[in-house]
């Protein structure tokens, strides 16, 4: 995205995105959507313990999550993802109920979308989703000293987070982030 490095020359600039569904026909039929649509499923969770994972792994652009599975409900797994780094997330339910909606917003969810949904639901609430998230980014970038970003390694495995704080001085101060740390704090 935008907002954070990559070694990566553009050249393909799809959107990157993870599908988190317990449900595998609704799963696959994301995926087929999301491509015929353009985007790159770059990741596909079960669960929500797999949805964090992946989203570690792959850094995709936006989530699309499901509320409701195994391990960690989709809320959780979206909380463990934000508090690592931004990111687009919108949710999945057959469940329109208002106690999930408020957990969903309190979070940073940037979407809800109600099962059974249509492709005329679903495209515009990641396009709005994408877009609010890129218009914060760059709000965030103009009034904060500092940044975070990943630089990844070879081979697309693992890498460095870092943060760059801005001193007041002028100079600039880079910190290696410890995600395991922060992992382990929850």
């Amino acid at each position: 995205m935008a907002d954070e490095w990559t070694t990566e020359d553009g050249a393909d600039s799809r959107t990157r995105v993870l599908v988190a569904e317990d449900e595998t026909i609704i799963r696959l039929d994301l995926c087929g959507l999301l491509e015929q649509a353009g985007m790159e499923v770059c990741a596909a969770a079960r669960n929500g313990e797999e949805a964090v994972e992946l989203a570690r792994s792959t850094r995709p652009d936006l989530a699309l999550m499901d509320v409701r599975m195994p391990r960690f409900d989709g809320i959780e797994a979206a909380r463990r993802m934000l508090e690592e780094r931004p990111l687009p997330i919108v949710m999945l339910t057959a469940h329109g109920d208002e106690e999930l909606v408020a957990r969903a917003v309190a979070i940073g969810v940037f979407g809800y979308v109600v099962k059974p949904f249509r492709e005329q639901d679903l495209l515009p609430a990641i396009h709005t989703a994408l877009a609010r998230h890129s218009d914060l980014a760059s709000s965030r970038r103009a009034n904060s000293p500092k940044i975070d970003i990943f630089i990844p390694a070879a081979e697309g495995r693992g890498g460095w987070p870092l943060t760059v704080a801005r001193r007041l001085d002028g100079g600039a101060d880079v910190s290696l982030r410890d995600l395991q740390a922060q992992e382990d704090a929850q």
